[in-house]
């Protein structure tokens, strides 16, 4: 089980009902959270979250509307007793703009790994996660991210009699290890079947449509994305700022046959954005407006 909370979905300022970009993702007592806008703390809050199993913070880019809420967030984690390492993943950059504003928040009881994205597409697996980067089409430098739980296949306990794998390496075996035993290599393919679908979900803002983010969001289970525009007049606009509206997202979603679509990452100037999702829907059914504190639990198929 994968849970998702939308922490913020506000865009440039935050506004009363709407917080700054960032969301949160938990999965087997390990916490991600991608952008870290001004709020992040008090969405964790209010959602009943904990800041201390955060082990892995992505940034899409380093706009403050997506990064100032670190420093306040670093010295709470510090402050819940945080001792482990907290992986940061970003374009590059990553460690002098994260060094820089630390210059408020100087002494931490935590060490900060950093990765920095230099590759049009990168993958890494932390904490169970296999996290895709992928280049989009901003300002300035803008990566979007895939997360996938990946999903082994069922053990098979006929396969394993036959090929004389003695019960007490099944269990290794299982979980993905390989056991040397009696002059053997064991390896998990010999017990399991094929690989079932795992659970994916792709997140991206501040871009134009591109033909990564639908190869990268393609068949996920939720895809979130920026919708910075609603109104027809603001189209010129999203071009020249290099942003999204709702109905370029809606398309994308389309595309990509995802099952749903969050809209997120709304311009200040946005009002009344519900009027706006017939149009949406037209394109995409299974689109919905993105709201601070939006969760959902995505579950493994059977």
């Amino acid at each position: 089980m994968l849970d998702v909370c939308l922490l913020g979905t506000g865009g440039m300022m935050p506004l009363p009902y709407r917080k700054l970009t960032s969301l949160m993702t938990r999965y087997n007592g390990s916490n991600l959270l991608i952008d870290c806008g001004e709020g992040t703390q008090v969405g964790i809050k209010e959602r009943g979250w904990s800041f201390n199993p955060i082990d892995v913070i992505c940034f899409t880019h380093y706009h403050a509307d997506h990064i100032s809420g670190l420093p306040g967030l670093l010295l709470t984690m510090g402050n819940a007793d945080r001792s482990e390492p907290v992986m940061m993943i970003g374009p590059k950059g990553l460690e002098r703009v994260v060094n820089a504003l630390r210059t408020i928040a100087p002494e931490l009881p935590f060490e900060i790994k950093f990765h920095e994205l230099t590759e049009r597409e990168e993958t890494l697996e932390v904490n169970g996660y296999k996290i895709h980067a992928f280049r989009v089409n901003h300002n300035v430098i803008c990566y979007g991210y895939t997360l996938e739980i990946e999903r082994a296949g069922k053990f098979d306990v006929e396969r394993a009699r036959a090929q004389g794998v003695e019960q007490k390496y099944w269990n290794l075996l299982q979980k993905g290890e390989t056991v040397e035993a009696d002059g053997r290599i064991l390896t998990p393919d010999m017990v399991l079947g094929p690989k079932r679908k795992g659970i994916k979900v792709t997140y991206c803002t501040d871009t134009r449509p591109t033909p990564i983010i639908t190869e990268c969001a393609k068949n996920a289970d939720l895809f979130i994305c920026e919708g910075m525009y609603a109104e027809k007049e603001k189209e010129a606009k999203a071009k020249q700022y290099k942003h999204m509206t709702f109905y370029e997202a809606a398309q994308i979603a389309a595309d990509a046959n995802v099952k749903e679509l969050w809209l997120t990452h709304f311009s200040p100037s946005l009002v009344h954005a519900d009027n706006y999702m017939p149009a949406v829907k037209k394109i995409f059914e299974a689109s919905y407006l993105g709201k601070d504190g939006k969760t959902v639990e995505l579950l493994f198929e059977d």
